[in-house]
């Protein structure tokens, strides 16, 4: 078996009055994220990303909206479930490239945070994960602060 790599996506609305969660961590703002979960949007593309270099399919298909189990659900239990299905699969992560799209609040003072809580989360190293954000200069729902998109791209190798 070769590495194989993934690529995930996800997008969230924002509100006022909802809580904004990004890689496990809380982060400040007046708009929060609006989802099924806890619509942590960061944790949700890396569950996609590792699922899809796996071969096994979505986040959608192993935690359906529909399942009222998953109401509210903290995302860092899905990603370590996600996780448990690689490992059962014969992978492991090498490592993770994301980036989170969101005019306002500012990411970069939290992402050594999430980098560490990812990487707790996920039993590997924080340096095998990156973790980037980016305006999107105004433009687009990001731009006019109506919801979060994040992307994640996978590195996972054979064990």
């Amino acid at each position: 078996m070769s590495p194989r790599i993934g690529l995930g996506y996800d997008v969230h609305r924002l509100e006022p009055g909802k809580e904004l969660w990004l890689g496990g961590i809380l982060i400040p703002s007046e708009l929060g994220a609006v989802g099924h979960s806890d619509a942590d949007t960061l944790i949700h593309a890396i569950c996609d990303a590792l699922l899809g270099a796996a071969g096994l399919r979505d986040i959608g298909h192993h935690f359906p909206d529909t399942n009222a189990g998953y109401k509210g659900i903290d995302s860092k239990i899905l990603l370590a479930e996600t996780l448990l299905m690689i490992k059962k699969n014969g992978f492991e992560v090498g490592n993770i490239d994301t980036t989170i799209c969101l005019q306002s609040p500012k990411i970069a003072p939290w992402i050594k945070k999430i980098q560490y809580k990812l990487a707790e989360v996920m039993e590997i190293n924080s340096n095998q994960i990156n973790i980037k954000a980016t305006t999107t200069e105004k433009l687009g729902f990001e731009g006019r602060k109506e919801g979060i998109s994040c992307y994640a791209i996978v590195l996972i190798n054979p064990v």
